[in-house]
């Protein structure tokens, strides 16, 4: 791709961020009550690592811990699924080598904020940023083929979400199965850090989401 004279590259990019923005500030919520009974939620990386302390912390991510707490609660306290992926690292891991080391296996970083741990939300250890490159969380989604709708919500937007939201719904699309894949985005967030602008990086990654055919809804009411 070549890309615009400057001028013409930012004003292009800001009357579609001015669209995205409409389109993102007037997402409905979805009632729990409206979900079937077999929907479950997801809970990405809502460790000590991002939403505590530690080299790849941020405050935005330490936000997202009690609400997420808190509708796991409903999600488990009216019969419904729950299960969360946490960043699980060995020491050599080639992901070392975009991001400052962090969550490793067996370690604090890597553990469930205690939010959730309280809940004893079941864990899958991911050690990618593909919570679905995973075996057990296929073998997961294997053991629970009832499983038709799906609410993700975690850390980060434009990085685990993403690809995690975008590789469940193809998993399903692949099969011929019309799974439903609904992010949170009141539950989700990034990390604010130079050029990484968290909402301008949130924002597009949730617009690819959906333009990947996962649904996007304000949040879980």
């Amino acid at each position: 791709m070549k890309f615009q004279e400057k001028t013409a590259f930012v004003a292009q990019c800001t009357e579609t961020i001015s669209a995205l923005y409409d389109h993102l500030s007037t997402l409905d919520p979805v009632a729990l009550t409206a979900l079937p009974e077999n929907a479950a939620l997801i809970l990405i990386d809502l460790v000590n690592g991002f939403a505590k302390s530690g080299a790849m912390y941020s405050p935005r991510i330490e936000a997202l811990a009690e609400p997420a707490a808190a509708l796991a609660g409903r999600f488990l306290s009216s019969g419904r699924e729950v299960l969360a992926l946490a960043d699980s690292h060995t020491g050599d891991s080639p992901e070392f080598s975009a991001y400052p080391v962090h969550c490793l296996k067996g370690e604090w970083e890597s553990r469930l904020v205690e939010e959730l741990e309280a809940l004893a939300v079941p864990v899958v250890e991911k050690a990618s940023t593909n919570g679905m490159q995973e075996p057990a969380m296929l073998a997961w989604l294997a053991e629970h083929p009832q499983t038709d709708t799906f609410v993700v919500a975690g850390d980060c937007t434009d990085i685990c979400v993403q690809q995690f939201a975008i590789a469940l719904k193809t998993h399903f699309t692949r099969q011929n199965l019309p799974v439903r894949v609904l992010v949170a985005v009141d539950l989700t967030d990034t990390y604010e850090l130079g050029m990484h602008g968290a909402e301008f990086t949130s924002a597009a990654a949730l617009y690819n989401m959906e333009i990947n055919g996962v649904e996007l809804c304000a949040g879980i009411a």
